[in-house]
């Protein structure tokens, strides 16, 4: 009887760390299986999908414009803007057209008669221009500029000095070719561009109207319409109320509306309106306000802006400024901005300022 309990109770202990055994083995396996799924879920590992942007639709016959990413008619996609210098001596005024330029560049045109300044604006779609100007002489940086859009420019002579730069063949040009008008002012302020002043121009040259080999391609990159750019979270971010440039002859303002989120432009004093267009004041979405040097070639206060180089300055859109920097690598290639990290900056929709601030009047910038 002893011995076949202790049979009995031999076998049961054997069961029993059998049961233990399998036991231990399941609880093995649970954990290894509980390991793996960790490991699968862990966030190290994780692989998350980055949100595709959907691709935007466009209007049938139309594309965005690479000087503005405005929607405009699609036969202008290939053609050539003209860039166009425009006189801004107070004489001058009013201007004509300027309010329907797609971008226009501000800068000093001599160091001598208070450092005045000189506008070259672009026009994407000239064939739309009713009067333009009044028309002026070019300078070298006007050139290298017009170069980095493949535009073709346009204006009335100019010093000798811009003799190099204009017999680039990635240059091409139309000067005193265009209609004068009589508005009661001395002959040098009665040029403008008219209708079909720029269709005789291209027929009578043989000049591209399209852009050519030398194009490098769109200038800006532009924020999407409905994810538009702000600032306010950027590193050194300012507000941009008001940008007043040190330009003392003429005494350049830009004043931000909130309500409609663009910077209206004035000089002299007054509003910079265009009776060519209901008397309609400059605006801009963008602001690009660039530090550069300079050389001065002569006693005359002719000079040329180190513009093929690197500096600092600032973008300004929807009440804010951040600081950049900006670099051009050759007469062709396009200015690029990026903000303190090093990213390339984008723009919003709409038309674009350029002013270009010489390096010793830098400090004299008022941006509040």
């Amino acid at each position: 009887m002893k011995k076949r309990f202790m049979t009995l109770a031999a076998v049961l202990m054997a069961v029993m760390s059998m049961a233990a055994c399998g036991d231990k083995e399941e609880q093995d396996t649970l954990a290894d299986a509980g390991t793996e799924m960790t490991e699968t879920v862990s966030p190290e590992t994780e692989s998350v999908a980055e949100p595709t942007e959907v691709p935007e639709v466009l209007p049938e016959g139309m594309y965005r414009s690479e000087l503005t990413n405005e929607l405009i008619d699609e036969s202008l996609k290939n053609q050539r803007p003209v860039a166009v210098m425009v006189d801004n001596e107070s004489i001058a005024l009013p201007h004509y057209g300027l309010s329907e330029a797609d971008v226009v560049y501000e800068m000093m045109n001599s160091t001598l008669n208070g450092r005045i300044t000189r506008f070259m604006v672009l026009v994407k779609d000239w064939e739309k221009i009713q009067q333009l100007g009044s028309i002026r002489s070019v300078r070298p940086t006007n050139v290298r500029i017009a170069a980095e859009w493949n535009a073709v420019l346009c204006h009335d002579g100019g010093p000798f000095y811009v003799d190099q730069y204009m017999a680039q063949p990635f240059i091409d040009n139309f000067s005193g070719t265009f209609s004068r008008v009589d508005n009661g002012k001395p002959r040098e302020y009665t040029e403008y561009i008219l209708p079909g002043d720029l269709e005789k121009n291209f027929e009578r040259s043989g000049v591209e109207r399209e852009y050519t080999s030398y194009y490098e391609g769109p200038h800006y990159q532009f924020a999407r319409e409905d994810n538009p750019v702000d600032l306010s979270a950027e590193a050194g971010v300012i507000d941009a109320r008001t940008v007043d440039l040190p330009f003392p002859h003429n005494d350049s303002i830009l004043e931000y509306n909130e309500e409609e989120q663009i910077y209206y432009y004035s000089e002299y004093g007054k509003a910079h309106v265009d009776p060519g267009n209901d008397n309609k004041q400059l605006s801009f979405k963008n602001l690009l306000i660039q530090s550069c040097g300079f050389t001065q070639y002569d006693e005359h206060g002719y000079m040329i802006f180190d513009c093929v180089s690197t500096g600092g300055g600032y973008y300004v859109t929807n009440g804010k400024a951040i600081p950049v920097t900006w670099t051009k690598t050759s007469d062709t290639s396009p200015t690029r901005y990026y903000d303190g990290a090093g990213n390339e900056i984008k723009l919003n929709t709409g038309k674009t300022y350029v002013g270009f601030v010489p390096v010793d009047n830098w400090t004299e910038v008022v941006i509040e």
